[in-house]
């Protein structure tokens, strides 16, 4: 059920249709957890806060530094220094206080990685290199948890939903071979700041659908964005047999 503050607070999502009461009380029994509380996880978490998701954790084991606000909006010049998802943790306690935000300063991995995967209903990842990209997928994969995946780098950015739990939909393995990808930071290649915007926060609205039941989410798609241009792009994407990480015969 909805207390009277939040039939208040979320009442303009409440008022959409399809949504309704039913929408909100699926957010509000949901757990969430953000990988990544850098240009990404910032407007993602932000806006899975303010939309109430009972249960959100934020992990990420660097520091802010000052080249990150240009674009990373959660953070300001005075934390400098301070841990990203503490700080992150605390700005989306900030905004609805209505939820339980957990904060993670540390990096996820091995059978913690998978524990953790394993105890919420949706994973956004929202890291910057393939070595964790694929970790966080195959722990998705294992526990048949939706993953919505983002990256952005220079002016151009991508968007998929991978949800094993939808039969033939591909992982994120079956987009990327695990060898041979370029790996390139934002600190090598640059990044305009408004698209780090744009793609977390439509991976905030992906979330959303998969978790209220709501429209049609990016299962099987994957959107990319030319933001110099502003020219999205729509790629079908099919199950790969061969995968190692959900193909047939794989091994988790």
């Amino acid at each position: 059920m909805l207390t009277d503050d939040e039939l208040l607070r979320y009442s303009r999502q409440i008022l959409l249709p399809g949504f309704d009461v039913p929408g909100q009380i699926a957010l509000k029994s949901s757990r969430v957890l953000i990988v990544g509380a850098g240009g990404l996880g910032c407007p993602a978490a932000l806006y899975l806060g303010a939309a109430g998701v009972g249960h959100l954790a934020i992990a990420d084991d660097d520091d802010i530094e000052v080249a990150n606000l240009q674009r990373q909006i959660a953070f300001e010049d005075g934390q400098i220094g301070s841990s990203k998802a503490e700080v992150l943790a605390a700005r989306v306690k900030e905004i609805n206080p209505l939820i339980t935000v957990e904060a993670v300063d540390r990096r996820l991995m091995g059978d913690e990685l998978v524990r953790k995967v394993a105890s919420v209903d949706l994973v956004l990842d929202c890291t910057d290199n393939f070595t964790a990209r694929f970790a966080i997928n195959r722990a998705c994969v294992a526990a048949r948890v939706p993953l919505v995946s983002g990256a952005a780098i220079r002016g151009e950015g991508q968007l998929a939903v991978f949800d094993s739990g939808v039969a033939g939909a591909p992982c994120y393995q079956c987009l990327y071979a695990d060898q041979g990808n370029e790996e390139l930071s934002c600190s090598q290649a640059g990044v305009i700041g408004p698209l780090v915007g744009m793609i977390g926060a439509a991976q905030a609205m992906e979330a959303i659908k998969v978790l209220a039941g709501v429209g049609q989410a990016l299962t099987g798609r994957l959107l990319l964005l030319d933001a110099w241009r502003m020219e999205w792009r729509e790629m079908r994407l099919a199950q790969d047999p061969g995968c190692p990480v959900c193909g047939a015969g794989h091994d988790l």
